[in-house]
């Protein structure tokens, strides 16, 4: 409410345009908080034009690229923090009398550890009818992209991954590293497979093996400055396709255990590396995401499980 000599102003700020107000200055772009709210840039231009006008205060410096916060701002986004999570402390609070439904959105590597999200969504399935959860599969790369964009509200990550961006929370199994290969292979006949095994044999690697992500994972010192004499023919970032090619001859494939059918009837078989190498995993989302009811008891269940 803003008081002068001879008038009385009221002014009403809806919650919904203050986490608006939040997220642009959380991501200090308005286009990157536009795309995490699922809005155009225009719509959501307009909308903190109107709580200027409002306000009749300036509230943002806009730049070419990137929006800062005025001393103004900077007070909203304070008092704005503040009411907001009072807001969902209550709406929390009663959350419980009504029937929660919505989406949620997943994004993750392939990993055997997407069991323990499979176990989480079915409970919440049972119990919440009107949940629903969309899957997507790529690799760290697009995952993230996915997270920054505001187009997931979840990743589950294969490490190394930088999270300082993220919350996250460990899950508690490590994937393991072996070779998945056909079972008339001579490698077959081994119970491990160690780095002179793979000199000059062709090799699908994948992109965790390869010279980007080299040196922020274990395998540059698994491989023992042997990495240059590999015979590396191409690489992967999803197992289906590269399973494709070992049975058809092409090569051996690098890649994480229980992926692939290995099964008695399948072609294929594999081997873990010795010494052994693990991958931990970690379900992240962005820092100071804004979070719909269903995706929040999402979350709610992940940190009572692990």
């Amino acid at each position: 409410m803003t008081y002068t000599k001879h008038k009385v102003y009221y002014y009403k700020m809806e919650i919904r345009v203050l986490k608006y107000f939040l997220a642009v200055a959380r991501e200090g772009n308005i286009t990157t908080a536009a795309n995490s709210l699922h809005l155009t840039q225009p719509t959501l231009s307009r909308q903190l034009q109107e709580l200027e006008r409002e306000l009749n205060q300036k509230l943002l410096i806009r730049g070419k690229s990137k929006v800062t916060l005025t001393p103004e701002g900077l007070i909203l986004k304070k008092r704005a923090q503040e009411i907001v999570q009072l807001v969902e402390k209550t709406q929390s609070e009663l959350a419980f009398s009504k029937e929660i439904s919505g989406d949620i959105y997943i994004g993750g590597g392939e990993t055997d550890s997407i069991k323990y999200i499979a176990e989480i969504i079915k409970e919440l399935q049972e119990e919440y009818k009107g949940i629903k959860f969309h899957i997507y599969s790529g690799n760290a790369e697009d995952v993230t992209e996915k997270l920054e964009r505001g187009l997931l509200d979840f990743g589950l990550l294969i490490q190394p991954i930088d999270l300082d961006k993220y919350e996250h929370i460990s899950l508690p199994d490590r994937d393991i590293w072996g070779v998945l290969m056909r079972k008339d292979s001579p490698l077959a006949k081994q119970k491990t497979i160690k780095v002179n095994d793979l000199i000059d044999i062709p090799i699908l690697a994948s992109r965790q093996m390869t010279p980007k992500y080299l040196n922020k994972s274990d395998f540059l010192e698994w491989f023992e400055e042997k990495y240059e004499q590999l015979n590396i023919k191409a690489t992967y970032n999803l197992i289906y396709n590269a399973s494709v090619m070992v049975k058809a001859g092409i090569g051996v494939a690098v890649t994480l255990d229980k992926l692939a059918d290995t099964s008695d009837e399948s072609e294929l078989c594999f081997r873990p590396l010795e010494p052994k190498l693990t991958s931990g995993l970690d379900i992240a989302w962005k820092k100071g995401q804004v979070f719909s009811p269903a995706a929040k008891l999402f979350l709610r269940k992940m940190k009572e499980r692990f």
